[in-house]
Parts: structure tokens; sequence; C-alpha cells
């Protein structure tokens, strides 16, 4: 079994030594892997050399962190990887969680402690990707009813880029006229409409209500 510390931090200009004097305190400074890295994405150097390499961590092996935004800042991404420890049999021992800290020893009997510690965070975890993702969603749309409405396209502008915000708006096919005629006559089925259209149901239902309010 080795014990691995990993430390990070977000740029060239911010200082690892805080971090390392922590980890020190449990395993020597040649087994603590670092990276000067922004935490939103897993492709570093050092963290690589974790799961790959001669540095590969292992079944019964454990990586000490000082806290689990070390590992990123996206939760979700996070979750992914406490999943891969924990499938992998690699304990995660993370400092400002003091239970992830308690040594159960080997012993068969005692694995379901550590097997808790881990369901406990991959559950916090996956609170905490949820409530993110539902925060950033309101965020977006908070931002995206202060925009102005451009008076041509019906749709919000966005004030920085100048430009619609949201998909660009369906067009009519082709086909569209001699396709609707047809399906409104009863000659043919929404269905078969929509398959010679070439358009999803929502799609043709919008631009039906919208060639049939011109019409109007």
């Amino acid at each position: 079994m080795k014990k691995v510390g990993y430390i990070r931090v977000s740029t060239n200009g911010q200082n690892l030594a805080r971090q390392k004097a922590a980890l020190l305190k449990y395993l020597p400074e040649d087994m603590i892997v670092s990276d000067k890295k922004s935490g939103k994405d897993f492709e570093r150097e050092g963290y690589s050399s974790l799961k790959n390499g001669i540095g590969k961590l292992v079944k019964g092996d454990e990586l000490y962190i000082t806290s689990l935004d070390r590992l990123g800042r996206n939760k979700e991404e996070t979750l992914k990887e406490l999943q891969y420890y924990k499938d992998n049999g690699i304990r995660l021992k993370v400092l400002d969680i003091p239970t992830t800290m308690i040594d159960t020893g080997e012993t068969e009997s005692q694995s379901w402690i550590i097997e808790m510690i881990n369901n406990i965070l991959i559950e916090v975890l996956t609170s905490l990707a949820e409530q993110e993702r539902k925060t950033i969603k309101e965020r977006q749309a908070e931002g995206i009813k202060q925009m102005p409405i451009n008076p041509k396209t019906g749709k919000r502008r966005s004030l920085k880029t100048g430009r619609d915000v949201g998909r660009p708006r369906a067009t009519f096919p082709d086909n569209w006229d001699s396709v609707y005629t047809s399906w409104r006559a009863g000659n043919i089925t929404a269905v078969q409409a929509m398959k010679d259209t070439g358009l999803t149901k929502p799609t043709f239902y919008s631009l039906v209500r919208r060639y049939e309010s011109k019409e109007g």
C-alpha cells in the first residue's frame, strides 16, 4: 500500500505551501503530487499521473487531499472521480472531513465503515451537483428575462453581443404550402406531413401556428 498526496492551486501566482504543510503531517514530500491549473476539468498533468503510468494508484492505496475542491471545482465531475476511487478500492482521505481520516484497519469486519463514508460523500456531492445545476439554470433564466425583446423577431436580445438569445427560429421548408394544404384538407395525416417536411412534432405545430396567424 502506498500513500500519495495531491495539492492544487488554480494559477502560477498562487502558493501551494499551506496545502503542502498540511499533508506533510501524514506523508513525505516526495509522495506529494501537485498542479497549478484550474479545477474546472481533470486534464491536469499531476492529477493524471495518479490514474495512469508508474504512479497510478491501485487497490489498497490512499490518496490524501486537504479538501474535496482540490480534486475539482465542477461538483458533477468530482462526483465521478469519487466513484472512480470507490470502484478501484482506493481510499480517499480528506483533511477537512474528519471521518475520512479514521483508521479503520484492514479487517473485513471494519470495511463497511469505509464503504459507509464513501457513500455519504457521494450522496452529499450528488445533492450539491443537482443544486449547482438548478442554481445555474435559474440564474440563466433570470438573466434572459432581464434582456430587452427584439421587436423584429420577438426574442430576447443580449445586451453584450447584440444578438438574439436561444435557438435559431425555425424556417418553413420549401414544400410547406403543398404539404400543409394536403394535411388541412385531410388528404394526409399530421404524422405524414411531418415526415414529408422533415420536421419534429413541436416544430411542425409551431410553424402551423405561425403560418395560420399570418393568414388570419
